[in-house]
């Protein structure tokens, strides 16, 4: 078993009987080890997220426009317009629908303002896991998807830190975190956007090695063919910090396209089909990867790094990037096109000479449909009691409440205080001491970076997740926006605590580093622990989920 020194494991006992039962890492049987450890961490993320994913039997909270709209969907092919309330007694729709009256849809076309992935993830989900008026069933794709979330993220880590206990926190962190649960239990569009633009983040860290190992090669290669054109130079960064190499005057191959760029391209297209935050999370990763393409030239050693990489890797990959996530996107929209009766579907030929004219009138409406849009995202300004400044969400400091009722008896934990008013919460907080932690180790992240291991390609990566899924938002702090948005950024909130994580297990003693790890998780997971009736609907006494209400911002 290869260490990269005595402080990755402990001591060389610990070592000797570690090795007894652990592959050799590189072989395939290490490989299959660590698919094993990450599948099991899934599987347990994945028990907190489908128990009882049934409850609470109603629609909560935006359930009300996606599930209705998956629904009608999947029967018609378009979303619908619904009645608020049906019969004599003004019975709300949404009541009516959990309880399998799901025939009440309007025969018009509903104005959506999002696109209409998500929507058909959850229409999945209907499909196939119960039909309407199971809970159950709406809520299964997000449940799924959050799940997958967790196998993705132990990847990432892996990948990134090249170390299996800190790949197996970050996903134990994702697994625990109350956000990341609530999130998975409720059937709006947030979990897709995070699932799709991690798993597009996890191909252009493969594509990155990748990349990295042609460099080489052709490196190896050229350095041999114009061996009379190069001069030492002393490294900076990296593993041969402190030696000579040779620094080669030659461009080096083409290493712009790949497959995994392609899926990349793919994935970034369907997170933009589910809403159009999707696009500021193209641009930065695509921006990252032709800078992490740049830097690998730096390191293997090649001059003129950063305009070779320009030439070679950033143009090309903007012309095949930029079409395939385009054209993505415009197929999610193919129902639209399909059904005559679709929203603003003949717009175009009912105002003509209107809009964009130049363009065919199937695209004139497509067009006109998404500056409505526009103006719906831009001016939404309209007051709601659980309304965040986007600058607050990495504290969690307005927590949206998806679900509240207040219920007779004294059912579950209010059977410990039957003289307690028995409720019902479900309240998307992340676990807060994760989240503050998180937020602390983006910032000594980043000094760590840029002060003490310089040149570190991962604080890019660990930063990715701000810029395209929280930073954009600071552009729209007079819009309507909630706390749950942030389940986006929740990944590089884990990622941050890892980065620091790993800096200390490469920098501090093992016993102190398995020690201050250890105590980490065990106060998170209490935390976890202490949070999980408020976020998975149990019955418990008033009392009990008012002692979860830290900050009077909460409530």
């Amino acid at each position: 078993m290869r260490l990269r020194n005595k402080n990755t494991w402990g001591h060389a006992s610990t070592v000797r009987k570690l090795s007894s039962f652990m592959p050799a890492a590189g072989s395939r049987a290490y490989a299959a080890y660590t698919w094993a450890l990450s599948i099991l961490m899934a599987v347990f993320g994945g028990i907190l997220r489908f128990a009882r994913l049934g409850s609470p039997h109603a629609i909560v909270f935006d359930e009300t426009y996606y599930v209705k709209d998956a629904w009608t969907m999947l029967m018609t092919g378009e979303p619908r317009n619904w009645p608020k309330s049906v019969g004599i007694n003004n019975t709300p729709i949404d009541t009516l629908f959990a309880h399998g009256d799901t025939q009440g849809w309007l025969q018009s076309a509903e104005y959506v303002v999002h696109p209409p992935i998500g929507k058909w993830m959850i229409a999945i989900g209907l499909k196939f896991f119960g039909g309407a008026g199971d809970a159950f069933a709406w809520r299964f794709s997000t449940a799924f998807v959050g799940t997958l979330a967790i196998l993705v993220l132990c990847r990432v880590a892996l990948r990134m830190f090249h170390n299996l206990p800190i790949a197996l926190i970050a996903g134990f962190l994702l697994s625990i975190d109350g956000l990341g649960i609530v999130m998975s239990r409720t059937a709006l569009l947030d979990n897709f956007i995070m699932i799709f633009v991690l798993m597009a983040f996890a191909c252009l860290l493969i594509h990155k090695d990748k990349a990295y190992e042609r460099l080489t090669a052709a490196y190896a290669q050229d350095s041999q063919r114009r061996s009379a054109r190069f001069m030492p130079v002393l490294i900076r960064f990296g593993k041969n910090r402190g030696k000579t190499r040779l620094t080669l005057d030659a461009r080096g191959p083409w290493i712009a396209f790949s497959w995994w760029r392609v899926g990349a391209a793919i994935l970034l297209g369907l997170a933009t089909g589910t809403k159009w935050s999707g696009i500021y999370f193209f641009a930065v990763f695509s921006v990252i990867s032709v800078l992490w393409d740049a830097w690998n030239r730096r390191e293997v050693g090649y001059r003129n790094w950063f305009s070779h990489g320009f030439l070679k890797d950033a143009l090309p990959t903007a012309g095949f990037m930029l079409p395939i996530w385009a054209g993505t996107y415009l197929a999610s929209w193919t129902g639209w096109f399909l059904h005559s009766d679709s929203y603003l579907h003949n717009w175009a030929a009912d105002n003509p000479g209107q809009g964009v004219t130049w363009l065919p009138e199937g695209l004139r409406s497509f067009v006109e449909y998404h500056r409505e849009m526009w103006d719906f995202h831009t001016t939404l300004d309209t007051p709601h009691s659980y309304m965040a400044n986007p600058l607050t969400w990495p504290l969690q400091i307005r927590p949206t409440s998806f679900y509240w009722e207040n219920v007779n008896g004294s059912p579950g934990l209010c059977a410990l205080s039957p003289s307690s008013q028995c409720v019902v919460a479900v309240t998307s907080l992340g676990n807060p001491l994760l989240w503050w932690l998180g937020s602390l180790c983006v910032l000594v992240g980043i000094v760590i970076a840029c002060f003490i291991k310089k040149g570190d390609w991962r604080i890019l990566a660990v930063a990715a997740g701000f810029i395209g899924g929280w930073l954009p938002w600071a552009q729209y702090l007079h819009r309507t926006t909630f706390t749950f948005y942030s389940i986006v950024i929740l990944p590089w909130i884990v990622l941050a605590i890892c980065y620091v994580a790993n800096w200390l297990r490469e920098n501090v003693a093992a016993v102190n580093y398995r020690v201050s790890v250890g105590a980490v998780l065990v106060v998170l997971s209490i935390v976890s622990l202490f949070f999980y009736p408020i976020w998975t609907a149990m019955p418990v006494p008033y009392e009990f989920w008012l002692a979860h209400m830290w900050l009077p911002s909460w409530i």
